[in-house]
């Protein structure tokens, strides 16, 4: 709860604190307090991050100085690390989990919920292209969706699967990062990004096939629904190394 002593925002709103009131953990109330500052969320914009549980999926990774780091100052993005999220939440596309999915049915739906998707990806993305063709000696290869991160300055290329990765899908993924880093990288950007957004994933799979010092390709799960906390928990410590 917030007390006579606390010093409010006169960037939000009455309703931002009737939503921020309901947050029991002080550490998570004062990271979307900064957040909501910050990035000029809306109060339907803060009802949705604090729904799935932003502060958490970014904290279970963290240690405990780095946690109080996060709910002083927010999210700070200064590492290709600090910008992926693992899993992602989707639920805004509406698609079912029950239902059977297509690759193209969800870039259809992450592109019709655009808005939404840049806020799920964090501060800094922009829209570049979808189905972005590469052309190697005749042959033409599609990358699903293409952003520009404007805090890092580097182009994040975003495959989507369905089901499991497999090490093709890593190597198909490395491949179009080198396409980027050599050819259409301008000299002030920084190395390209490759995230593979998945409905499973093996970590051995993954570590085993990128080199031992990637700092390029990530793999990450995505979730069509709200997790509840409990099963947030479950799942990180499950695809912990």
């Amino acid at each position: 709860m917030y007390s006579n002593r606390d010093a409010l925002r006169h960037e939000l709103s009455w309703t931002h604190y009737r939503i921020l009131i309901r947050v029991e953990n002080p550490e998570a109330r004062s990271f979307y307090e900064v957040e909501c500052a910050k990035n000029n969320w809306s109060s339907r914009e803060l009802e949705r991050q604090k729904g799935s549980m932003l502060f958490e999926r970014l904290a279970l990774s963290k240690d405990k100085k780095a946690v109080k780091r996060l709910a002083a100052k927010g999210q700070d993005v200064q590492t290709y690390e600090d910008m992926i999220k693992d899993p992602y939440v989707l639920e805004f596309t509406g698609l079912s989990p029950q239902a059977k999915l297509y690759e193209n049915k969800l870039e259809q739906a992450l592109i019709d919920h655009l808005s939404q998707f840049l806020l799920e990806l964090g501060r800094g993305f922009t829209f570049v292209a979808r189905q972005n063709r590469i052309t190697l000696e005749g042959d033409h290869f599609y990358i699903d969706l293409v952003f520009y991160n404007a805090i890092l300055k580097c182009y994040v290329l975003i495959d989507l699967k369905i089901g499991k990765i497999t090490h093709q899908d890593i190597g198909q993924m490395q491949m179009y990062v080198n396409y980027y880093d050599r050819i259409l990288r301008r000299h002030d950007d920084n190395p390209t990004v490759g995230l593979l957004l998945c409905e499973d994933k093996k970590d051995a799979v993954v570590r085993y096939t990128l080199p031992e010092r990637n700092k390029q390709i990530f793999a990450s799960r995505y979730k069509l629904y709200l997790p509840t906390p409990e099963e947030l928990r479950k799942e990180m410590q499950r695809y912990k190394f």
